[in-house]
């Protein structure tokens, strides 16, 4: 990278300040990452009580079907970083001594992806979120690379902000306790876990672990299958823990 760190900081800014506050900066962010950071894509994602709530910021839809694979399987670096507080590393997932995330990293890996790379992302002292970069090639992540992308996730915090200051005013009801508004963005998921714990008379937790085994079982993600049960073309059984419910693959 030819640029220095100012410069980098100065061009994700610029990316950033081009478009609305928010969701669109946070888009703008991850794509500036691509071009900036010698990287094939880039998500910002939501993480809250060890889980991940939702993908604010993406390069693309492969960036973003990546970080949804994190929430479907419940594991994946950018848990890792917010739960350690620091960036998680993985240079090379087909590497036989790689033995985290071994769901996620088949998924990935099927996917064209070998190196990931995900950074905290804080809000004042509070880690709410994961900068996850993704790299078609194995490698590490050093140099420019890497204080370019502490310094994205450092601007990553502004969008979240605004997303955590703009939800009570633009969603009905009461959502400014904390533990509502980072489920927004996967609602459909929750409404799902909603229709199934009462067709299946179980409790929210076990219906959503029969969501996700479904979702791991059937290669899907975990709002695919949750779109499934909410358009009537899925319908998991009693006994259904991840094998193939009626009216679906």
């Amino acid at each position: 990278m030819g640029l220095s760190i100012d410069a980098v900081r100065e061009e994700l800014d610029a990316a950033m300040s081009a478009v609305a506050p928010g969701i669109a900066a946070a888009d703008e962010l991850c794509a500036a990452c691509v071009g900036l950071l010698e990287v094939d894509g880039a998500a910002v994602s939501m993480v809250y009580d060890g889980a991940t709530r939702g993908t604010f910021g993406s390069s693309g839809a492969a960036s973003r079907r990546l970080d949804e694979y994190q929430f479907t399987f419940g594991e994946g670096p950018c848990l890792d970083a917010v739960a350690l507080g620091e960036v998680v590393h993985a240079a090379d997932l087909d590497d036989p001594g790689e033995h985290r995330w071994p769901v996620f990293r088949e998924a990935a890996i099927e996917d064209g992806v070998r190196g990931v790379f995900a950074l905290p992302i804080m809000v004042t002292s509070v880690c709410v979120g994961a900068l996850d970069l993704f790299r078609a090639a194995p490698g590490p992540l050093r140099g420019l690379h890497l204080a370019g992308a502490r310094v994205a996730a450092e601007l990553a915090s502004s969008p979240l902000t605004t997303l955590i200051t703009d939800l009570p005013r633009e969603l009905p009801g009461e959502v400014s306790d904390p533990e509502t508004w980072p489920d927004m963005d996967r609602i459909e998921v929750y409404q799902a876990t909603g229709m199934l714990i009462a067709q299946l008379d179980v409790d929210a937790d076990e219906a959503l672990l029969r969501l996700r085994a479904h979702a791991v079982s059937t290669g899907q993600t975990a709002s695919q299958v949750a779109w499934g049960i909410l358009e009537g073309r899925l319908r998991l059984e009693r006994d259904d823990h991840g094998g193939a419910g009626r009216g679906d693959r």
